[in-house]
C-alpha cells in the first residue's frame, strides 16, 4: 500500500472508559467458573490532530475493568505525540516499544492486566489506521503485501517455529486465489457455531426454546458449558443433542474447571454425546496437561479447543508444538492485538492446526470476523473445520455490529474494526455514571461502587 500522508495524524488524546452491561441478571455468559459474569470492557478512543479516531476494547467480566483502565492511562506515554504514520510504518517497533517497557513489563510481561491493557490501545490504532484507509479491517490485511503484513508482527520468542522469511512465504503460497476468495467472503459470508444455547445458568425450556430458535436460523454447530456437575451436564448435553439431532454438531466448555484426569475421565464419560470438541478442559496455562488430555480422548474422535485465555504468542507456540490443541481459539483482546494474533495465525498455518476464534463477549464477535476472513483470504484459504462463535448478546451497542444471517457471518463493510460503540452507550452503561447503572444502584439491584472502583 502506498504510504500514508503524515500531515494531521499526530496524536493527541487517548480516552478510556470503564463500560459495564448487567448481564448477570440473566446468567447470560454464565459458566462454571464464572458463575455471575456482567459482560463489561475498558473502552479507548484515539484522536489525532486532523479528527481522525480509532475505537478499541479489551473484554472483561465486570469488576477488575477499572484496573485495566488505571492501567491503559499509565500507557498512554507510549502513544501520545506520536504521528500515527510512523506508528503504523513500523508497527513492530512499536508493539515492542509498548509491551517491553524497561520498568512496566515486570508486571506481565506480555500477560494479565497489562496486556489486556495494550490489546485496547492496539486495537484503537489498528481500527485507526483502517478508518485513514477507507477499509474494514479484514480488506486493510487482505491488501497488504506479504513483507508489509509481517513488518507488523514481532517475531520475538517464536522464529524457533516461524521465522519472518517462512511468514512471507506462506502468504505467497497463497496469493493465487486470493481475489476469488475475497468474492466468495463477500458473497457468502464465514460459517459460525453458537453458544447462546448453553451458558449454565439457562432453565431446561430456554434451553429448548434457544435450540429451536437457532437451529431455524441455520446452526448446525452448538456449544455447551459444562463441569460443575456429572450428572447436571450429562442431562443438559442430552437434551441439546436431542433438540437438535444427531445430524448437528455438539460442543462442550469447562472453563477451565478440571485437573487433567478429572478432564479425561468427565469427557470419556460424555463421549457417547459425540461432542466435537471439549474447550478449556484445565487449567489454560498447563501445555502439556493439554496435551495429556488431547492424546487420552483421541480415540474417542474428541478434540481439544483451547486460547481464550492464552496469555501470549510463546504460550500459543507451545500448545501448537505439542498437540495441545486440535482447535486453536484466538481472542481478539486476551493476546497483543492484532499484531499478535497475526503471529498465531501464521504459526497455526505452518503446524496445521485450526483456528476457530473465540468471540461473544463484548465486541469480542465484531472483531474476531475480520481475522478469519483475512485468514480465508490470505493465509490458510480453507474454511475446512473453521467455524467462528457466535452470542447474540450487546451486538446493539455498536455502529458497525456484525450481521449473521442463515448462520453465517456476512463481510464487514463499514471501514474500522467494527468497535466503535454508539454514543448512547456510554451515557447509559459507563461505569458506574452511566444512566442505566445510577438507576440500578438506586432501585437495589447492584451495589454502588467501592472506592477501589472509582476511577472514572
Amino acid at each position: 500500500m502506498p504510504a500514508l500522508n503524515r500531515d494531521g495524524l499526530k496524536i493527541i488524546q487517548l480516552d478510556v472508559k470503564d463500560v459495564r452491561f448487567p448481564t448477570s441478571l440473566g446468567s447470560h455468559g454464565s459458566d462454571a467458573l464464572h458463575t455471575d459474569p456482567n459482560y463489561s470492557c475498558a473502552y479507548v478512543t484515539i484522536t489525532t490532530e486532523n479528527g481522525k479516531q480509532g475505537f478499541g476494547l479489551t473484554f472483561t467480566c465486570g469488576r477488575g475493568t477499572e484496573i485495566i483502565v488505571l492501567t491503559i492511562r499509565a500507557l498512554k506515554r507510549f502513544v501520545l505525540g506520536k504521528n500515527a504514520a510512523d506508528i503504523f510504518t513500523d508497527f513492530a517497533s512499536f508493539w515492542r516499544a509498548i509491551t517491553n517497557d524497561s520498568q512496566m513489563r515486570w508486571i506481565g510481561p506480555e500477560k494479565g492486566v497489562i496486556h489486556l491493557a495494550v490489546a485496547a490501545i492496539l486495537n484503537a490504532l489498528w481500527d485507526l489506521w483502517a478508518r485513514i484507509e477507507n477499509k474494514p479491517l479484514w480488506r486493510l490485511l487482505v491488501d497488504m503485501e506479504p513483507e508489509e503484513l509481517v513488518s507488523t508482527i514481532d517475531f520475538r520468542y517464536i522464529t524457533d517455529v516461524v521465522t519472518k522469511t517462512e511468514a512471507v512465504q506462506l502468504l505467497k503460497a497463497k496469493k493465487s486465489g486470493k481475489n476469488e476468495r475475497v468474492k466468495y467472503l463477500n458473497d457468502n459470508g464465514y460459517p459460525a457455531y453458537t453458544t447462546q444455547v448453553g451458558w449454565m445458568g439457562y432453565s431446561d425450556e430456554l434451553v429448548k426454546t434457544l435450540c429451536h430458535k437457532y437451529l431455524n436460523l441455520g446452526f448446525t454447530h452448538f456449544k455447551v458449558k459444562v463441569g460443575v456437575n456429572f450428572e447436571d451436564d450429562y442431562r443438559r448435553c442430552s437434551a441439546v443433542r436431542n433438540h437438535i439431532g444427531n445430524d448437528k454438531v455438539l460442543m462442550i466448555d469447562a472453563n477451565q474447571a478440571w485437573s487433567v484426569n478429572e478432564a479425561i475421565e468427565w469427557v470419556k464419560k460424555l463421549a457417547p454425546l459425540k461432542p466435537l470438541w471439549i474447550e478449556e478442559p484445565t487449567s489454560p496455562d498447563d501445555v502439556l496437561g493439554h496435551a495429556t488430555i488431547s492424546k487420552a480422548l483421541r480415540p474417542y474422535g474428541i478434540g481439544v479447543a483451547t486460547g481464550e485465555m492464552c496469555a501470549n504468542r510463546v504460550m500459543f507456540k507451545q500448545f501448537l508444538q505439542s498437540g495441545g490443541m486440535q482447535y486453536c481459539q484466538i481472542d481478539s483482546a486476551r493476546i497483543g492485538s492484532v499484531n499478535e494474533i497475526l503471529s498465531v495465525y501464521i504459526m497455526a498455518e505452518k503446524l496445521k492446526v485450526k483456528v476457530c476464534p473465540h468471540a461473544g463477549g463484548i465486541g469480542l464477535c465484531e472483531m474476531v470476523q475480520h481475522l478469519q476472513f483475512w485468514d480465508y483470504a490470505s493465509l490458510s484459504g480453507t474454511m475446512e473445520g473453521r467455524l467462528i462463535e457466535y452470542v447474540d448478546q450487546q451486538h446493539e451497542h455498536f455502529v458497525d455490529p456484525c450481521i449473521v444471517e442463515n448462520a453465517r457471518y456476512l463481510a464487514p463493510k463499514i471501514p474500522g474494526y467494527s468497535t466503535e460503540f454508539l454514543p448512547g452507550t456510554l451515557e447509559k452503561y459507563a461505569y458506574p455514571n452511566g444512566s442505566e447503572w445510577q438507576r440500578m444502584f438506586k432501585e437495589g439491584i447492584f451495589p454502588p461502587p467501592d472506592e477501589a472502583e472509582l476511577v472514572n
